[in-house]
Order: structure tokens, then sequence, then C-alpha cells
């Protein structure tokens, strides 16, 4: 096994709330319906949607964040364990780079979200 690339992010929640605030239609371009959902169809708290976007990003810092990776195309799932599904440009990238496992964390303390993934080749 090799580590292709190891992203981290970190997210401000109050500087969240005020981008999905004052950009209407914006957490519908970064999370897909699915990810804006608990398991139980409620709607996600803000700290819950902030780590979903810190994965996202650090998913594309994992891949070297290339140029034409789309929001959709990663989808974060959470029923214990945080997990990633892939599609579209961001499973290109991925495969070029031979991405075959990924490992991913989130926490969230206070004002901040924080996440963390590595993409593995095996």
């Amino acid at each position: 096994m090799a580590i292709v690339g190891i992203g981290v992010d970190v997210v401000d929640l109050a500087r969240f709330a005020e981008v999905l605030d004052r950009t209407p239609g914006i957490a519908d371009r970064l999370f897909t319906k699915a990810e804006q959902l608990s398991a139980e169809g409620h709607e996600l708290p803000l700290q819950s949607l902030a780590g979903r976007f810190a994965v996202k990003e650090a998913v594309a810092k994992s891949l070297k964040a290339p140029a034409g990776m789309h929001f959709h195309d990663c989808e974060v799932s959470n029923g214990g364990a945080p997990e990633i599904t892939i599609s579209g440009s961001v499973l290109k990238v991925a495969e070029e780079l031979g991405v075959t496992n990924w490992h991913v964390s989130i926490s969230h303390d206070g004002p901040v979200a924080i996440a963390y993934v590595i993409a593995e080749r095996v």
C-alpha cells in the first residue's frame, strides 16, 4: 500500500453560515440532496454540513486539487463512520492517480469543523 495524498480542511462555522445565508442555492451547488439530510430525512445541522464540506475540500487536496472537479462528484455520508462515494470528475482523477481506498475523519469542536482524508493505492 502507498499513500497517494493527504488532505485536511478546517471550516469556521460562523463564516460558513454567512455564506449559506447570503448566497441563495449554494447548499444545492455544494451538496447533493442526500447529503443535506440525516438518515431520518431531517435537514442536517450547520456543523454537519460544514464537516461534509471540509471532507470535499480535503478530498480535492488529497488528489492535488486539479481544476475541473465538481462538488457533487464527491458525496459524503455518515451512518456512523464517514464515507465518500466518488463519481464523474473526482473518480476520473482518482483513477488516474491509482486511488483504491479512502480514509476519512470528521470532527467538530466549538466554532470549527475539520476533516482529514487519506487517498491510498493498494
